[in-house]
């Protein structure tokens, strides 16, 4: 499905759109948020920008709208230092985890920093920033309860707006995000 026709059925699904970011606009956000979009999600925000309820409306750059984004950014470092401290979260390929929290956290910071950059796109979910390709998977994020919502954006977006069961996703061609796929394969083994 293409995504002018995914939009079609997301607008008759309620989302609303306006008028798709243009170039200039695409480099003054990623400059905002020191951030670069893969190709598909710069595709699909070219043709239109979503703006209803949980999505980022990138276009507004009034202070409020500006928190809120960063707010998104920074929600996946926020729940898994509270996992860290609440729930004795730890990947082991950090090491052993250190006594003290504060440690624990620095740890986390630094580790957090190397991972990819996920990007919001609604609600809870995200997309990797890399690989710098189409086709990355979407990731739903709760403190380290962190799952595949779709193998990549367009089947995440139909998943999202009933327009695909979630059991349809195909697990088995999701691409593997270093740090976020690991974060997901502890869940797996549990």
């Amino acid at each position: 499905m293409e995504f002018t026709e995914l939009i079609r059925k997301m607008k008759n699904a309620g989302v609303k759109f306006a008028n798709g970011l243009t170039e200039s606009e695409f480099e003054i956000i990623e400059q905002k948020y020191i951030v670069k979009f893969p190709p598909d999600l710069k595709q699909f925000l070219s043709i239109a920008l979503p703006i209803s309820d949980e999505f980022n409306n990138w276009r507004d750059m009034t202070d409020r709208n500006v928190q809120i984004i960063q707010e998104r950014f920074n929600w996946c470092l926020e729940g898994m230092l509270f996992d860290i401290e609440h729930n004795n979260f730890w990947l082991k390929e950090w090491g052993n985890k250190p006594n003290d929290l504060e440690s624990a956290k620095i740890i986390c910071i630094e580790q957090f920093r190397r991972a990819p950059k996920l990007i919001p796109i609604y609600s809870h979910r995200y997309i990797p920033q890399i690989p710098q390709e189409s086709g990355n998977p979407i990731f739903s994020v709760h403190q380290t309860d962190i799952i595949y919502y779709g193998e990549n954006l367009k089947s995440y977006l139909m998943v999202e707006f009933d327009l695909k069961k979630y059991d349809e996703i195909n697990f088995e061609s999701i691409k593997r995000i270093p740090f976020w796929s690991d974060i997901i394969e502890i869940w797996e083994v549990d």
